[in-house]
């Protein structure tokens, strides 16, 4: 089992994502556990302070370092020991699939979803081991980010997602997107379904498939390519799809 707790303000929110999907199936299963901890119980007065106004002046608020702090403390007595503290920041390193790889690697983690303008640096600096960030843009706090990276990292636990080879296959997990999918029915006002497909030829699909997935990067997300190293048939596939887009354009 990997054991994992996220700190938030709103915990409820973390809850509605654990009953369900993926995430529900794998805590159902045992194989996952999240603790979640709220810094309102580690406040140190009455009304349960967690922000204040920057120092210096600004917009916003900025949470404080103890009942953060406390927070993590315990959130860290629920995981293994060693187990990482991340901080979901805009100022983190850009997540994908890679870092979920060596995230689903370890025993457990914390993951820490802020709000309001920020945190006290303070904070990050003494209690936070990694900072990741999910974008280049703003939400509301840190906890949809949190469940981007709990859910990305418990789909690679074993046992989790009922065919594992459908794993392998998806967007980003080689560096590529992922190549077009049909299903029934097989011929739709929308159009027919590419014959190769129907064609039991496994050879060919996966031909057609990786010719696909190599198309659709160099057109959408070339820059998934620039450091990438083709192989011969990687290249010959590539440039054949290039040549038919041209054509068709």
């Amino acid at each position: 089992m990997m054991r994992t707790a996220i700190v938030s303000l709103f915990p409820e929110l973390v809850d509605a994502f654990l009953s369900a999907g993926v995430l529900g199936r794998a805590v159902r299963d045992g194989r996952l556990e999240c603790a979640r901890i709220n810094p309102r119980d580690y406040a140190q007065d009455a009304r349960q302070t967690v922000d204040d106004r920057p120092f210096g002046g600004g917009a916003g608020m900025v949470m404080m370092v103890e009942p953060l702090g406390e927070a993590v403390r315990q959130a860290r007595s629920t995981v293994p020991d060693g187990a990482p503290v991340v901080f979901l920041s805009p100022q983190g390193e850009r997540f994908d699939h890679r870092i979920a790889d060596e995230l689903a690697a370890l025993d457990g983690f914390v993951l820490v979803a802020a709000r309001y303008e920020g945190v006290d640096e303070r904070f990050v600096a003494t209690h936070v081991d990694r900072e990741l960030s999910i974008g280049d843009y703003v939400i509301s706090g840190g906890e949809l980010a949190a469940l981007v990276v709990l859910d990305a990292v418990a789909r690679l636990l074993p046992g989790v997602v009922g065919n594992p080879n459908s794993i392998t296959s998806e967007s980003h997990v080689d560096g590529l997107l992922d190549y077009p999918q049909y299903t029934r029915p097989e011929t739709h006002t929308a159009g027919r379904t590419p014959e190769v497909l129907l064609s039991g030829d496994h050879g060919a699909v996966a031909r057609w498939r990786r010719r696909q997935a190599l198309g659709r990067t160099w057109l959408r997300r070339p820059d998934l390519l620039l450091d990438r190293e083709l192989g011969e048939d990687d290249r010959a596939l590539l440039a054949s799809y290039m040549r038919d887009t041209a054509k068709a354009g």
